[in-house]
């Protein structure tokens, strides 16, 4: 795993980046919470291929479990990803209702990560 930060506007921001799958249940969640706050950092971009699958399949409610610790830490993440292939109204509205707020973001690249944390 290696962390590449990145600068927009005054906000400090890690890209994490990964061969491996880093996410896989809220207590992996939690480790990259607690690593990252504690140097610093305003907003977490970590990339879809990083997290569990079934992070997508909302009926495991690995996605609330693991959301839920970024809410209750106040940190701020941004999935980076292409999110089409994911079948369902389901997913799709729930990364819709994500996006509308500043604290849970689907987004497809990481330019507009930059551009959005930025604003």
């Amino acid at each position: 795993m290696t962390i590449v930060t990145h600068q927009a506007g005054n906000k400090r921001i890690a890209e994490i980046i990964s061969e491996t799958i880093l996410m896989n249940n809220a207590e992996e969640a939690l480790q990259l919470i607690v690593d990252l706050t504690y140097q610093d950092y305003d907003l977490i971009i970590i990339h879809e291929k990083n997290i569990t699958p079934e992070f997508f399949d909302l009926k495991t409610g690995i996605a609330g479990e693991i959301l839920q610790k970024f809410s209750n830490y106040r940190a701020h993440l941004t999935i980076v990803g292409e999110f089409t292939k994911y079948p369902g109204k389901s997913i799709r509205d729930f990364i819709y209702e994500s996006n509308k707020g500043r604290h849970i973001n689907f987004l497809e690249s990481l330019d507009v990560a930059l551009e959005r944390a930025a604003r």
